[in-house]
């Protein structure tokens, strides 16, 4: 058997990442692994000289203020960010709009501030193809609603939401308006100013090309987040408390160089390839996949039928079969590697009434994916799909013999 494995779970972790990415790091840390800030050598300056780099190069990458480059602030991923800003805006009385493709990094959050401080939550569903409609959103604003925030990019549908026109009806009706991009990052453009986004939480262990434990969150200069931590900055330590100057007000303690080397690295390898050109590649094998699938009996695709406006991620289920075992199967015996269950979106999971199998099984494409990877996965989901059609019909079979 073919011991090589065919990944497609780049939408939990992009992986393998670029060679340079692994190079720039560990050349990074071996030479200028010291702590930013702290200190005035000259290694700790240099250090300190990627971070500030950094910090201007994705605040252009996603289209923030320019003049404000310190507002992109660092943490250890999107759920860390997507926690700072929710309890960071919201308060006793206000009311928030989010959906129900959102990830549990916001629903979590969210359902703590309705049961323990008095905040209100309306949850937008998707309509039949996956995308929230905008007039579903503006239905759902109340007097008070104080924050809408919506995942730009399904983890379980693959659907790009329809930010530029929701981020419109945020303006007019003046609601902060924050995303979470933890699978359109480095995939899909984004621009924070055109589309009226405040606030954009992004992880960098995904389309970014980084590694896990680097994130963060750039916010507008219009925009104030209160301030839930609080520790060590480098800067003007005798102060007794946290510093409101952005990048420390959301900055706490030492930042992973690590991370934000492989982070500027990521930046190098998408400059050079291009994100259209990535995305458009990926989308190439999705549309490869889904028509290798749809064909197949037994099988069940989730919100595909156009791959216009969607991520290379797409979900299934094989009938008769729980997701799990679908994907321990796809393991096991065709050494393709996906993600079954819930995916932390159990909200997208009771609207396509799949919980009681468990939730779906996963295919997320990445940039190093090839076409023969995505026919062996066909291949799988084929053979896994005739298997269990023959063990319906021996089951029916036993039981009319009985009967």
């Amino acid at each position: 058997m073919d011991n090589h494995l065919i990944y497609l779970d780049n939408a939990a972790t992009v992986w393998p990442k670029p060679e340079h990415v692994y190079e720039f790091m560990l050349k990074f840390y071996r030479e200028t692994g010291v702590n930013p800030g702290r200190s005035g050598f000259d290694l700790a300056i240099e250090a300190g000289e990627l971070l500030d780099r950094l910090r201007k190069r994705l605040t252009k990458f996603f289209g923030g203020d320019l003049e404000c480059p310190e507002r992109l602030c660092f943490g250890y991923n999107a759920t860390d960010a997507l926690n700072l800003i929710i309890f960071g805006l919201l308060a006793e009385g206000d009311h928030v709009v989010t959906t129900n493709l959102e990830h549990n990094s916001v629903i979590r959050p969210i359902n703590h501030l309705v049961r323990d401080c008095g905040v209100t939550s309306t949850f937008v569903p998707f309509n039949s193809e996956g995308f929230v409609e905008p007039d579903e959103i503006r239905k759902a604003i109340r007097p008070n609603t104080k924050l809408m925030i919506v995942n730009h990019g399904s983890n379980v549908l693959g659907t790009v939401q329809p930010i530029g026109e929701i981020g419109k009806i945020c303006r007019e009706n003046n609601i902060i308006f924050a995303i979470d991009t933890a699978q359109t990052a480095g995939v899909i453009p984004i621009d924070m100013r055109a589309m009226n986004i405040d606030i954009l939480a992004f992880t960098g262990h995904k389309a970014l090309m980084g590694t896990t434990g680097i994130g963060g969150m750039c916010v507008r200069k219009h925009v104030e987040l209160r301030q839930t931590r609080a520790g060590g900055t480098g800067v003007r330590s005798a102060y007794p408390y946290q510093l409101e100057e952005y990048p420390w007000r959301m900055e706490f303690g030492t930042p992973n160089m690590v991370g934000i080397a492989a982070l500027w690295a990521g930046q190098d390898w998408l400059d050079e390839n291009g994100v259209e050109n990535t995305h458009a590649r990926e989308m190439k094998l999705a549309q490869r996949l889904v028509d290798g699938l749809r064909p197949i009996d037994g099988v069940k695709l989730y919100c595909c039928g156009s791959l216009k406006n969607h991520l290379s991620t797409v979900s299934m289920n094989v009938e008769g079969l729980e997701a799990g075992d679908v994907g321990t199967m796809l393991d096991v015996d065709h050494n393709v590697a996906t993600r079954t269950g819930l995916h932390c979106a159990p909200l997208v999971h009771q609207q396509l009434n799949t919980v009681a199998l468990h939730g779906s099984v996963r295919f997320s494409i990445g940039a190093f994916n090839t076409e023969a990877e995505i026919d062996a996965a066909i291949e799988g989901v084929r053979q896994i799909a005739r298997w269990s059609k023959e063990r319906q019909a021996k089951r029916s079979a036993a039981i009319l013999v009985h009967a």
